[in-house]
């Protein structure tokens, strides 16, 4: 497919996948791989963003990751290339205020074609969890009024996919239909995943999740659960020794019997925080990122976190 044109390239577009996860399908980390003809060019953040744009775009895109599997997406530092990429690319896809290194290449350059999914939403404010400065130091360097993490709810999930395959259908008319109807599939999926959990938490004997960080606001306020975060929006912040003992205290009041920790950050603070509360821990994942060879995708990793959530809440 030749190159779109600019005026066509606002809308949103999409992002790897890893239909399967961590290697295999259309997805690319390799920022030197050239781009099949015939295809969209798309470059997306990280996980999230990536499956969606690889179920939406199906053979029709050719998707990198600026996150490479296993990898924090926090943390992420862009190479050159990789803002190259950015630049060239016939769309960006993102979640501004995750990642401040791909929000500033998108500003500088891609405006205007470049998605922020986060935009088609409702957001809630950033979590106000604590009053460290620690906690609070990820959040004010992404310069977001909201709690970025959207992609957690599958309500939302199925909005923006819905969004994405209008947009791409509007950019590439000739292949509208199949946008459509991948978009239209993907969205009955996350609907059906929603009511899963819906149906899943609906009678539990409790509804407080004390978490790694701050990533399930809208997981929380999807399924009227308490969110109780062990650090801020970014998981490397650590609080300190007076939140730890807070924290510790809240845990036995609420009788919570689980700290949930996550798969690709430290497990060292949330676990310390279980031994002095004397309860277990369990992974909760962020779904931010996949390890290398792992298998699944979004929709199992949502699932294993709702197995998770069922025993430690007490579910019925």
């Amino acid at each position: 497919m030749p190159r779109i044109p600019a005026v066509l390239r606002t809308a949103p577009a999409a992002a790897v996948a890893l239909a399967g996860l961590a290697a295999g399908l259309t997805a690319c980390t390799d920022a030197s791989a050239g781009v099949p003809p015939g295809k969209t060019s798309v470059v997306a953040s990280f996980y999230p963003m990536a499956w969606l744009a690889e179920r939406v775009g199906g053979g029709d895109v050719f998707v990198r990751t600026l996150t490479r599997p296993g990898t924090e997406p926090h943390d992420l530092e862009l190479t050159a290339r990789q803002v190259a990429n950015v630049e060239d690319a016939d769309y960006a896809v993102y979640v501004r205020g995750v990642q401040p290194a791909v929000d500033d290449a998108v500003r500088e350059h891609a405006e205007g074609r470049a998605l922020d999914a986060a935009s088609l939403v409702p957001k809630l404010p950033p979590p106000g969890e604590t009053d460290d400065e620690e906690a609070h130091d990820g959040l004010r360097h992404r310069e977001a009024s909201y709690d970025p993490h959207i992609w957690l709810d599958p309500s939302r999930m199925a909005t923006v996919a819905t969004a994405l395959g209008e947009r791409l259908a509007a950019a590439d008319p000739g292949r509208a239909a199949g946008y459509r109807e991948r978009a239209r599939s993907t969205a009955q999926a996350l609907t059906g995943l929603d009511r899963e959990f819906r149906e899943g938490l609906a009678t539990c004997a409790r509804r407080e999740i004390v978490t790694a960080h701050a990533a399930f606001g809208y997981l929380a306020d999807r399924y009227r659960l308490r969110q109780i975060p062990v650090a801020g929006v970014d998981p490397s912040g650590e609080p300190s020794p007076k939140r730890l003992a807070e924290l510790s205290r809240l845990v036995s009041s609420t009788g919570a019997t689980t700290v949930f920790t996550e798969t690709l950050a430290s497990t060292r603070v949330a676990g310390a925080l279980a031994r002095e509360a004397g309860v277990r821990t369990a992974v909760l994942d962020p779904a931010e990122g996949v390890a290398d060879g792992a298998s699944g995708d979004y929709m199992t990793i949502m699932r294993q976190n709702l197995g998770a959530l069922r025993p430690a809440l007490e579910c019925s």
